[in-house]
């Protein structure tokens, strides 16, 4: 089998216009990232942006040669999931077939030609939920991540049932275990590490989809790709690990690295969260 190496990326921006300003001269934002990393595909979440204003912001990139495949939600200023690619994928396709979220900007996927193979990268933007608590707001938000999951496996099984070489990467917003949070005794009633959303995913990894990351790092804590603005959390590395990239076996046997782009420093940050990135044989 003739294969052909290439990496993908995968990062919340948290706001594409945000991540691309120029905060400092220290500070350049995303856009040289993307071009000191070189990935093959970034597959983007929480652009929250128009189409038309999310190809100004990337319009350097762009320009390059870059491909962009953009799924804006239908809420102004929400979600957003995207993917840049060096190139053009030979088909794009939005939602999972879902009435409800398929126009709420949270799923895209994108086929590509790879020495004569088709490779399907996603990105997932879930929502983040809440626990289940007497405020009216923590119970809609707990019972959208509910339907979005029930309704978004049968889909993965379908996926997986196909034995292609397909990944989906993002913001899952869910942490598999205790090693995905550094402080996981202080999120066990927190959402994102509720036991519904926990059993969820281990569902999926026993079904036979590879958490990619965490088969290639072992039994670490971490590594962690998010961080809250406040506090110490970055400098402590007090992060979660809820953005990753679950492949089909066909896809994930030929990882060769899987590594996250953390910055240096604090003030060097461009999204609250670090690109985390693999590489494929």
């Amino acid at each position: 089998m003739t294969t052909s190496p290439f990496s993908i990326s995968s990062v919340n921006v948290n706001g594409i216009r945000a991540a691309v300003k120029h905060r400092s001269k220290e500070n350049l934002g995303m856009l040289p990232w993307l071009e000191q990393t070189a990935p093959d595909i970034v597959l983007m979440q929480e652009v929250r942006a128009t189409d038309t204003l999310a190809r100004k912001a990337l319009q350097p990139a762009l320009d390059a040669g870059w491909h962009l495949a953009h799924a804006e939600s239908t809420v102004k200023g929400r979600a957003g999931v995207g993917i840049l690619s060096r190139r053009e994928p030979s088909a794009v396709r939005i939602g999972f077939g879902s009435d409800e979220f398929d126009d709420s900007g949270r799923y895209i996927e994108a086929d590509f030609d790879v020495a004569g193979q088709t490779v399907t990268a996603a990105s997932l933007y879930l929502p983040t939920g809440a626990a289940l608590t007497e405020n009216e707001k923590d119970v809609e938000k707990y019972h959208e991540k509910v339907r979005f999951l029930d309704a978004f496996r049968p889909y993965l099984d379908k996926l997986l049932a196909g034995d292609g070489q397909v990944v989906v990467a993002g913001d899952w917003n869910i942490a598999r275990d205790e090693r995905d949070i550094k402080n996981w005794k202080g999120n066990v009633k927190n959402a994102g590490f509720l036991p519904h959303e926990r059993e969820w995913v281990a569902g999926l990894v026993e079904a036979g989809w590879v958490d990619i990351a965490r088969e290639h790092h072992g039994d670490v804590a971490g590594p962690y790709a998010w961080w809250s603005w406040r506090g110490k959390a970055f400098d402590n590395d007090a992060g979660w690990r809820i953005d990753y990239h679950l492949a089909t076996p066909a896809l994930a046997q030929r990882v060769t690295k899987t590594w996250v782009d953390r910055a240096d420093a604090y003030n060097l940050r461009w999204s609250d969260h670090a690109p985390v990135n693999a590489q494929f044989a």
